[in-house]
């Protein structure tokens, strides 16, 4: 089956077909004749050499009649020299709702990563990438999935891609993925694995559940990156507090990574400062919320004088705002007076707008500084390295609007309750947190307050792992957190044995 062939894969009324070329690859046909591209690669991780295969291609999503409705790409290492019925298998994914997997393929988990500076700042073009020595491969064999409309996933001729593009839609398309995996490639017997980040650790709590109640699959572990489990926690919609109070440790962190509270804070480790906006965000500001027009005009100046102490911003403007000052004004007016407004993915960076005088900002420049070197990694390191190509382009952000979250329909979707389910019915569940202290996408301190409204009995609490990181919603582009983010997941893959 081995040749030195290079397919370039072009998907033509449904037919996948081959060109020859003078570079090397292995062409290989999974159990249902679908061409997928092998490739063969070593990487040195804890000073340890391991050598792996990378399979890249396309899963046939197909109806009972065995009509083919949709191709989702993947892309599957498997480290080389072991059972695959004991190696564990990790199914890693990204969010959006709409984006691809390269983020965490390229940042911190896969066998390769972009090159950044130490502190996550972009290089110039043209944009690198290197080995990763601080890949899971040594821990776990890894499939990076792209869910339909992003990457190269596509519905096929003649279906619709919006029978893709919901809540339920999406946790079945991913679940029988999954599903259809572990048989093709026969790793049922395999300790698995889900890692998601953003939208995605939405998808892993859902997926947790309907793994076990849909295809009776049991999961070893879920990894939550940059978690949103209940949106009712995170949007800022009017009459809805609650996140207005659970974002105030993100106002703080922003406000003394950019030393803009007093000194007497300033000269605190930002972990310290944080657990006291954390008891006064949930005790007197939640209370200060909840009164609203009850409150009087003196209470409302102490709680304002309050306020502004813990996000360093003016008195006046939350007492202008109700006391409500919503995280697209805060990006514009923490460092107002300087100029400049910083980041939603994270509040380190910092951009400049056409003017000073705007209320909100013009772009995210957390956003910009990864955008492009991530975008041009991935599609060369796919069709140089891994050998695939494809003419329709890869969908870093795929057009999934509107998402349909009819399941929930004058609610909020909170998939905390999914995951609570999932440890209920399988007790050897284990789940790992992880939380950047600059992240305004999906908060911290959101999150936690999620884990904790679970109502976990003891021992269920206690499989649940938490880990803060001085970064943001990629906490894994900053070297330090990076390094750290290794440690704590080697740790929660052994324990989770």
């Amino acid at each position: 089956m081995k040749k030195i062939i290079y397919f370039m894969l072009c998907l033509v009324s449904g037919t996948i077909f081959a060109q020859k070329t003078s570079l090397p690859a292995v062409a290989d046909v999974d159990p249902q004749g679908v061409q997928v591209v092998k490739t063969n690669h070593s990487i040195q991780i804890g000073g340890k050499t391991i050598s792996y295969s990378a399979i890249t291609g396309y899963m046939h999503m197909k109806a009972d009649t065995g009509k083919v409705l949709a191709k989702i790409f993947f892309t599957y290492y498997q480290k080389e020299g072991e059972d695959a019925g004991k190696r564990p298998i990790t199914f890693t994914f990204n969010g959006g709702p709409g984006s691809a997997s390269l983020w965490l393929h390229m940042g911190g988990v896969g066998p390769k990563r972009v090159v950044l500076k130490d502190d996550g700042t972009a290089t110039a073009a043209p944009f690198t990438y290197v080995p990763n020595e601080f890949s899971w491969l040594d821990k776990t064999d890894l499939v990076f999935i792209d869910p339909v409309s992003t990457g190269f996933s596509r519905a096929v001729n003649g279906e619709q891609a919006k029978n893709y593009h919901g809540f339920e839609e999406d946790i079945s398309s991913v679940g029988d993925f999954v599903r259809t995996f572990l048989g093709r490639y026969e790793r049922w017997a395999s300790p698995k694995f889900l890692a998601g980040e953003s939208y995605g650790t939405t998808r892993a709590a859902g997926l947790s559940k309907y793994l076990q109640d849909r295809h009776r699959i049991y999961i070893n572990g879920v990894i939550l990156i940059s978690a949103v489990l209940n949106f009712g926690t995170n949007n800022y919609d009017i009459g809805n507090d609650l996140p207005r109070a659970l974002y105030i440790p993100s106002y703080t962190a922003a406000a003394w990574y950019h030393k803009k509270l007093a000194p007497a804070l300033q000269a605190r480790p930002v972990a310290e400062v944080l657990k006291e906006s954390e008891a006064w965000a949930i005790g007197e500001y939640a209370s200060a919320l909840i009164k609203g027009g009850w409150m009087s005009a003196k209470e409302k100046e102490a709680v304002a004088e309050k306020m502004a102490y813990w996000t360093g911003l003016s008195k006046e403007l939350c007492l202008q705002a109700n006391l409500r000052v919503d995280e697209n004004r805060f990006y514009k007016a923490l460092r107002r007076a300087d100029g400049l407004s910083v980041g939603r993915l994270d509040a380190r960076f910092t951009g400049r707008n056409l003017d000073d005088a705007g209320e909100y900002v013009d772009f995210d420049p957390s956003f910009t500084n990864i955008d492009g070197p991530f975008t041009a990694v991935i599609n060369d390191y796919l069709e140089r390295e891994l050998k695939f190509k494809d003419e329709k382009g890869y969908n870093v952000f795929g057009d999934v609007y509107p998402w349909n979250y009819n399941n929930v329909q004058n609610k909020y979707l909170n998939v905390a309750e999914s995951l609570r389910d999932a440890m209920a019915k399988n007790p050897y569940l284990k789940v790992y947190l992880g939380c950047g202290y600059y992240d305004f996408a999906t908060p911290y301190f959101t999150a936690v307050y999620d884990i904790e409204h679970m109502f976990l009995r003891p021992e269920q609490r206690s499989r649940v792992n938490i880990h803060y990181y001085e970064s943001g919603h990629m906490y894994y582009i900053h070297k330090p957190s990076l390094i750290q983010f290794k440690k704590d997941i080697d740790s929660f893959f052994d324990s989770s044995k």
